[in-house]
């Protein structure tokens, strides 16, 4: 079958890989109809290379019908139409009877201190084939495929892998109260969509930050109070002047490690991708640090007493944080990969109803076949074109 394949940086390529098949009871194989790039496979393709190896498959983001289930999966069919959730978890653990699918015990990554297992990330996280390729074979699938309806584009529903339910529970993390004020630094796919959130339950007030023109009209669209945070000096002392002098109730960085700015952050993760793989990984789980300009200004902007909620990826060992000014203000940090599944029976009723409130075919801006994956990769990285959101069809 043809995949997308991580070579080194900045290199990957469709390449023909042997075909999934049935290895466990609980696996099933599914044809691969749509499958996302996220903004957390630009980290694979720039700091995260040290974790990966020249043939890895890459993605976490696909949807598609099934091919074939093992003996141990009576939950799926042949030709059932399913999104399969990034991170790979079991149901039955003590994790997974909490909802912290994310920390399955089953799946953990414990030779890396890892939690779940994820599709097409990394040896910290398993290195499980990914899903940006014609066929995917799916662990746990007696637990982790969400069937969905026969009808509706495949967009309707492929959000259900990733971005939608991370957007949901940062907005759930973020506790806004009932017609509180909520700011989402970073508008791609996860910053869109939990703006949209935001609203829908119940923040009086939305204010998105970003600096990419297409990001902001798009949020405009849905109806986002929008700043343009190239044209702002002081980003957390315009939020608090903008919202009462105190600033917003709550903040969601859905940016993560490769902020914008940053610059001594940007040279430690160019320093560390130079060494050699084995030197680069002891370097950052000993002592890599993120680009935290986006993490410390949501927690200088949000007010006294006020939470910030954290979806952004970030991976840092020796990150500095204002500890003094978050313990003086009373600030709530809560953050974490997503646990897809606890949020599904919330979102789908979203999805399955005529009105859409969410807007979610109103994302995506590319839709490519894979062979075009590498250019797809590169103009999403460097947000050419307008690029916001690519899908990507086998």
């Amino acid at each position: 079958m043809k995949a997308l394949t991580w070579h080194g940086k900045h290199d990957v390529r469709v390449e023909d890989v042997p075909d999934p098949r049935i290895e466990e009871s609980t696996d099933a194989v599914i044809r691969v109809t749509s499958t996302a790039i996220c903004g957390s496979d630009l980290h694979l393709y720039e700091v995260l290379g040290p974790y990966l190896k020249a043939g890895d498959v890459l993605g976490h983001e696909p949807m598609g019908v099934v091919e074939e289930v093992g003996p141990g999966v009576t939950r799926l069919k042949p030709g059932d139409r399913v999104v399969v959730p990034f991170n790979i978890s079991c149901d039955s653990c003590w994790m997974c009877d909490r909802q912290l699918y994310a920390q399955c015990e089953t799946t953990q990554v414990t030779s890396q201190g890892k939690g779940a297992a994820l599709f097409g990330y990394t040896s910290l996280y398993g290195s499980v084939p990914g899903g940006q390729a014609e066929y995917l074979r799916v662990p746990q699938a007696q637990f982790g495929p969400i069937k969905v309806p026969e009808t509706g584009p495949d967009e309707r529903w492929l959000y259900l892998s990733d971005i939608l339910p991370t957007a949901w529970q940062a907005v759930k993390y973020a506790d806004t109260p009932p017609g509180g004020t909520l700011a989402v630094f970073g508008l791609g796919p996860v910053g869109q969509f939990s703006a949209r959130i935001g609203r829908h339950l119940g923040a009086g007030r939305v204010i998105g930050l970003d600096l990419v023109p297409e990001r902001l009209e798009m949020a405009r669209r849905h109806g986002i109070e929008v700043l343009d945070v190239s044209e702002l000096e002081d980003v957390p002392g315009a939020l608090i002047d903008l919202v009462d002098g105190r600033g917003p109730d709550a903040v969601i960085d859905a940016v993560g490690m490769e902020a914008h700015g940053g610059p001594l952050g940007k040279v430690a993760q160019a320093a560390a991708g130079l060494l050699p793989d084995k030197l680069a990984q002891t370097m950052t789980d000993k002592a890599g640090v993120d680009r935290l300009v986006v993490l410390h200004a949501a927690l200088k902007a949000v007010r006294r007493g006020g939470t910030v909620s954290v979806s952004g990826v970030y991976g840092g060992e020796q990150d500095p944080m204002p500890l003094v000014e978050m313990f003086d203000r009373g600030v709530q940090l809560r953050m974490g990969q997503c646990h897809v599944k606890r949020w599904v029976d919330e979102i789908m009723p979203l999805l399955a109803g005529g009105d859409h409130p969410l807007g979610v075919e109103d994302l995506r801006t590319h839709r490519l076949p894979l062979a075009q994956a590498p250019q797809a990769y590169e103009m999403f990285q460097k947000k050419r074109d307008g690029c916001v959101k690519v899908v990507l069809e086998p």
